[in-house]
């Protein structure tokens, strides 16, 4: 049988593990996405996640955006995206992508209040 400090040694490896696995998965995403960005057009959550920040932040960021495509006056690419419900039903929906240089535009336009958004805002005006 183990002993009390074995096992305590072996749950804080298996926790280093997890936390070491989780922050490469959240670097291998962000680096994708930004070799996506500078291959096209991509949608401005992809820029947004580009940026390095997590995940919830370029989900907010991303919307925020999506309401200052207006006011900047961008146009986006259209393109035509299905879901899938337990392997059929396709439900398509209509989508936008966007260039490095006019998420540049929406995001002059998108004026956010939390620091880590402004941190993101700054990474996309200038890209």
């Amino acid at each position: 049988m183990a002993s009390v400090t074995a096992r305590r040694a072996a749950t804080v490896l298996r926790d280093r593990v997890r936390a070491n696995r989780a922050a490469t998965s959240e670097q291998r995403s962000a680096a994708q996405a930004a070799r996506r960005v500078r291959t096209g057009a991509r949608s401005l959550f992809t820029h947004a996640a580009a940026t390095g920040a997590t995940r919830e932040t370029a989900k907010a960021v991303a919307s925020a955006l999506a309401k200052a495509v207006d006011r900047a006056g961008v146009k986006g690419h259209r393109y035509r995206t299905r879901r899938t419900a337990k392997g059929f039903l396709r439900h398509a929906r209509t989508a936008f992508r966007y260039t490095r240089a006019q998420v540049a535009r929406i995001a002059a336009a998108y004026k956010p209040r939390k620091p880590e958004y402004k941190a993101v805002r700054a990474v996309l005006i200038a890209a």
